[in-house]
């Protein structure tokens, strides 16, 4: 293999957050997140979101975080609102709708949720004899890769208002989301602005964990998490790993790497005369390739996700890049690229 850009999580954890987990290795603390480490991590948590009161949970992993969330604030009647690309409703086998919770979806041209869409799915939803839309998710990195500014978060806020509904921002990419060059939406708006979010650590160097941050009530949180297996025994392991990534601003500084990579692929794939099918600033990028030079890129040892079919003689494929990813990784594939395209 000469160099997987499949995900951004096929390497292990940053060094700072092996050292971490190595320095505490040995010492002793309660279980189930109740230690010290949790404690000081969810403080960091919500020093950054200048949210004092906010409740923050660790869990291991996106589709966990996403489904005992749902099913925690919503009743058995209510229904979830999301892209028709949204992560809740194709790649996390039924996990929200296994919990009774319909997942109603829209057509989203750029994988966001806007205004428009949620009125639309509110308006046809109007008696006792269909679900109740009550909770709106979207995720920041957008399963495209593209990303929400601060107005249209505040858009969607007054929308929420509007019809009595929450909303909720999967941040397993935040990092990358936060970082982008010109971004103008920062943790505090998050915290402002919805009324849960999570903050990715598996995608962004953590061994694995996500930390949920709830902005709005929910005082048997944990009896979900629990029923749900969501309660690591071992639970420091995960503030451990989320101390170290907020410390001295890590988790947006290998954010920031990532996305630099993924610039430079982007520049250097458009540079070669190949057209994107999203509009992406972040680390996913999405270009679209003869079936020939993927079919060659393949040969080579170079390892991708194929997102679609566009045509007979062309395919999307999707390049993930990551905290740990190499720019001599970009550059020779960039190199072969050209010679592929040349050949």
């Amino acid at each position: 293999m000469k160099y997987s850009f499949r995900n951004d999580y096929s390497e292990g954890a940053h060094p700072k957050v092996l050292q971490a987990l190595t320095d505490t290795n040995a010492l002793q603390t309660c279980g189930y997140g109740l230690d010290d480490f949790c404690t000081q991590a969810a403080a960091q948590i919500r020093a950054l979101c200048a949210a004092p009161e906010a409740a923050v949970h660790f869990l291991v992993g996106g589709t966990q975080a996403n489904l005992v969330v749902i099913d925690a604030l919503l009743f058995s009647y209510e229904a979830v609102i999301a892209a028709h690309t949204g992560h809740v409703n194709v790649h996390e086998t039924g996990a929200i709708e296994a919990t009774g919770h319909k997942v109603c979806t829209a057509p989203s041209p750029d994988g966001k949720v806007s205004v428009e869409m949620v009125e639309a799915i509110v308006a046809s939803h109007s008696s006792e004899h269909m679900v109740h839309p009550r909770l709106v998710y979207i995720s920041d990195t957008t399963e495209t890769g593209t990303v929400y500014t601060k107005a249209e978060l505040t858009a969607l806020r007054q929308c929420c208002d509007r019809h009595g509904l929450l909303l909720y921002l999967d941040g397993a990419r935040l990092g990358c989301a936060l970082t982008i060059p010109g971004a103008d939406v920062t943790l505090a708006d998050l915290a402002a602005l919805t009324d849960v979010f999570t903050i990715g650590g598996t995608k962004n160097g953590a061994l694995f964990g996500e930390a949920v941050v709830l902005n709005t009530p929910c005082p048997r949180f944990r009896w979900h998490m629990k029923q749900r297996g969501a309660v690591l025994a071992k639970g420091r392991l995960l503030g451990v790993q989320f101390q170290a990534l907020l410390e001295n601003g890590l988790y947006f500084e290998i954010a920031r790497h990532a996305n630099a990579l993924a610039s430079r692929l982007r520049e250097g794939i458009a540079a070669l005369g190949y057209e994107f099918s999203s509009d992406s600033p972040s680390n996913q990028q999405f270009p679209i390739l003869p079936n020939c030079v993927v079919q060659a890129l393949e040969d080579l040892g170079y390892e991708f996700e194929v997102d679609h079919p566009v045509d007979p003689q062309h395919t999307c494929i999707r390049l993930v890049t990551s905290w740990a990813t190499p720019s001599e990784a970009v550059e020779g594939f960039l190199q072969d690229l050209a010679a592929c395209r040349a050949a």
